[in-house]
């Protein structure tokens, strides 16, 4: 199914974003103020029961189907050394996911998530950014056509992730063309590359700012100049999900760096997203304080594969239990606040 026929359909969807469910929302709030606790005693799990309510549109909203979806994409820029795995790993790990071995298998086995993985075109890589625009037009719309269609109207809470060997240094791109700052504000060292490696990623990425930067005046020429497919297909699985009102917990760095295009672009973008935790690739709390979102986790996790948002979607699954379970003062005999 096409979801964005062309750049244009695609900005258009991006700029027609639904509104949450206020009266949702007002309703999870009142139950919150009559559970037996005293009112905002339980903190950031009130605040994520009353988010999932306006999104949902149901004042107990549910978690019982959690998906989590993996894309998987190479990246041309990949042969210039700038990571510490060879490009092959990526399809080695898409193989290691279905076969149940990889963290991010364990992680939604935990959270009682299913798991997607899709892999787009391993055997054709990206264009090195540094020479060129990742991707054409068409290519661009087929990654996030891709993305769109992983989700499901079904699903409570989507999980995205990201394999990729190298994607780092796009994502590290997309954040500096977004919000500024040059590569030195932006690339970290990813898979713990030596300092050779890092130098060759910050200068990769600062000489494909200066051949792209003035011709991203959108968000979908960003993702196509600068992304990867992988990188792409989360952006349209984002949005795909906020035209559904699907909220989303949006996972590390890269899976961060997919929805910055969009931010800039339409800021409001991000109110249907969570952020998992921040993680401990330098530049994400920098990433997460300008797409203004508090993290709920620091666990200095640095994996991708989703596997952060995997572990935040049990913190979830805590938040909308004591909203749902608990009784009211009423139903308890329990004298409430006058």
């Amino acid at each position: 199914m096409t979801f964005f026929a062309t750049a244009d359909a695609f900005t258009d969807a991006l700029h027609s974003l639904p509104a949450p469910d206020l009266s949702a929302s007002a309703a999870a709030e009142a139950r919150q103020a009559q559970l037996t606790k005293p009112a905002g005693s339980l903190g950031r799990l009130e605040e994520i029961a009353v988010f999932m309510a306006q999104w949902q549109g149901n004042p107990r909203p549910r978690a019982d189907r959690i998906a989590a979806v993996i894309f998987a994409g190479n990246h041309g820029c990949a042969v210039q050394g700038i990571s510490a795995f060879p490009p092959e790993v990526t399809e080695q790990m898409v193989a290691n996911f279905r076969d149940g071995g990889a963290a991010i298998n364990a992680l939604t086995h935990a959270c009682g998530a299913s798991l997607d993985v899709i892999a787009l075109d391993l055997n054709r890589p990206t264009a090195d950014i540094s020479y060129g625009p990742a991707m054409s037009e068409g290519e661009c719309l087929d990654a996030l056509n891709s993305g769109a269609a992983a989700v499901s109207g079904e699903c409570d809470l989507l999980l995205p992730g990201e394999m990729g060997i190298g994607n780092t240094t796009p994502a590290a791109a997309l954040c500096a063309a977004s919000f500024g700052g040059g590569a030195a504000s932006w690339v970290g060292r990813g898979t713990g590359v030596d300092d050779a490696t890092f130098a060759r990623k910050r200068h990769l990425v600062a000489r494909a700012l200066v051949l792209h930067e003035q011709h991203c005046t959108s968000a979908f020429e960003a993702l196509r100049r600068l992304g990867g497919r992988e990188i792409v297909a989360m952006a349209g699985a984002m949005l795909a999900a906020r035209q559904k009102r699907i909220p989303v917990m949006l996972d590390g760095f890269i899976a961060c760096s997919a929805i910055a295009p969009l931010a800039r672009e339409v800021p409001g973008i991000v109110d249907h997203c969570l952020a998992a935790h921040q993680s401990g690739e330098g530049a994400h709390g920098r990433l997460l304080a300008a797409l203004r979102l508090q993290p709920l986790l620091a666990l200095d996790m640095r994996l991708g594969e989703g596997s952060g948002a995997a572990v935040a979607a049990q913190i979830v699954r805590s938040a909308l239990s004591a909203h749902d379970r608990m009784a009211t003062f009423a139903e308890a005999a329990v004298a409430g606040v006058p």
